[in-house]
């Protein structure tokens, strides 16, 4: 399994229970599930990233190659989650539009 789950598998994201699942609707506690899972995992590259910088700048990495790689995926998750982000509102600025 990749570090950004699998968005199909409901259960796999954890975070909410089935009975909050039932009460708000799946779909938008599956969304809330990924929302939170991309700032998860934008917390984890960046504290990986800071622990590379702290350990290159010590003398304590074997490897200097992993910082630019652990940077690399630091800023692709922020870039993922400000997508996320930004296609959201579209959305939501799409249904404020909508007629009833």
């Amino acid at each position: 399994m990749s570090i950004w789950g699998d968005i199909g598998n409901i259960g796999g994201l954890g975070g909410v229970d089935a009975q909050e699942r039932t009460r708000t609707g799946g779909q938008a506690s599956l969304f809330a599930d990924i929302f939170r899972n991309a700032v998860n995992q934008v917390k984890e590259t960046d504290e990986d990233a800071q622990t590379k910088k702290y350990l290159l700048s010590t003398g304590q990495l074997d490897d200097a190659h992993s910082l630019p790689i652990a940077e690399a995926k630091a800023e692709l998750a922020l870039d993922v989650l400000i997508t996320l982000r930004n296609k959201t509102l579209e959305a939501y600025n799409e249904l404020i539009k909508i007629n009833v």
